[in-house]
């Protein structure tokens, strides 16, 4: 049956058609884990906001489409990055060198889940899914805070784009 230690079954390696995807294949089974979580938790929490008669917008206005764009720009990359939320990544990732302006470069370890979740940890890119989801959600069960929230992450990565011209304004001179 395997030790306590081992990974369950759907977070290894996928026989069968994934065979032969890589020399280093990934743990397919847990990325569908992981995808099935996402799906079941987003669906599942659109199908309470209709159920709670929340109604769910027709249409998203441009200016909160672009708030919660670069609020989730800045949210995820503060997630996978930041030398300060280094403590969430580290059960799943390994420190490989710090990479200025606060950040730092990890890589994924371990196997099965632990390895998926690692990836998606250090990965601004896959966490904005997440993210932008969540900002969503909020929108339809509590939409001024969430504009709140956006804006305090929309209003900080203007500040780091401000922070880095600076910068380079000062290295020209």
């Amino acid at each position: 049956m395997g030790s306590p230690t081992s990974n369950p079954p759907w977070a290894e390696q996928a026989p069968g058609p994934m065979a032969g995807y890589s020399d280093q294949p990934p743990p397919f089974g847990s990325y569908a884990f992981m995808t099935v979580v996402f799906a079941t938790v987003f669906g599942g929490a659109l199908a309470a906001a209709r159920a709670s008669g929340r109604e769910l917008p027709e249409r998203v206005p441009t200016q909160d489409v672009v708030l919660v764009g670069v609020a989730t720009h800045k949210l995820s990359r503060m997630i996978s990055k930041d030398r300060i939320t280094s403590f969430a990544r580290a059960p799943f990732t390994e420190f490989e060198e710090n990479a200025g302006h606060g950040e730092v470069e990890e890589k994924p370890r371990g196997r099965g889940l632990r390895r998926s979740l690692g990836e998606l940890l250090i990965c601004p890119y896959c966490l904005a899914q997440w993210v932008t989801a969540s900002f969503a959600v909020g929108l339809v069960y509590a939409p001024r805070a969430t504009r709140l929230v956006a804006t305090v992450y929309t209003a900080e990565a203007i500040s780091d784009f401000l922070q880095l011209a600076y910068t380079a304004s000062e290295n020209r001179a």
